[in-house]
């Protein structure tokens, strides 16, 4: 598993990277192998409100269907487009095929630091 060290985790298993005061989200290596291959995902509406510790969209997979739980809160200002056309991305290069961006970020959830997310992994397996 590839847990970059310039990220933080949710226990949820998403990703946030911070640019310039914008939240940057995504799905862990972890949240995706255990997905399986990813076929579709749901995202929300650019200027949609993201509430920390809640449901923003779902991805679905040949395994399941699972919520996608945001990070932080604030207002969405960016999708990804191109994963309503290639949901796959997400299991080719999960650290790259963002989902959301958030501005106007005003909290956010217990993030772990890469070493602590790998542990919190491993006691998931």
């Amino acid at each position: 598993m590839n847990y970059p060290a310039e990220l933080k985790y949710s226990e949820s298993h998403e990703w946030v990277r911070m640019e310039d005061g914008i939240a940057v989200v995504g799905i862990s290596d972890f949240a995706q192998d255990a997905l399986g291959d990813v076929v579709f995902v749901n995202l929300p509406e650019v200027g949609d409100e993201a509430v920390a510790a809640e449901a923003f969209g779902d991805v679905e997979s040949v395994k399941a269907v699972s919520d996608l739980i945001s990070p932080v809160t604030g207002t969405v200002c960016a999708i990804n487009e191109e994963l309503l056309d290639a949901p796959e991305l997400l299991n080719q290069d999960p650290y790259e095929a963002w989902i959301i961006k958030v501005e106007n970020v005003t909290e956010t959830e217990d993030l772990m630091d890469a070493a602590a997310y790998e542990e919190f992994c491993a006691n998931q397996e």
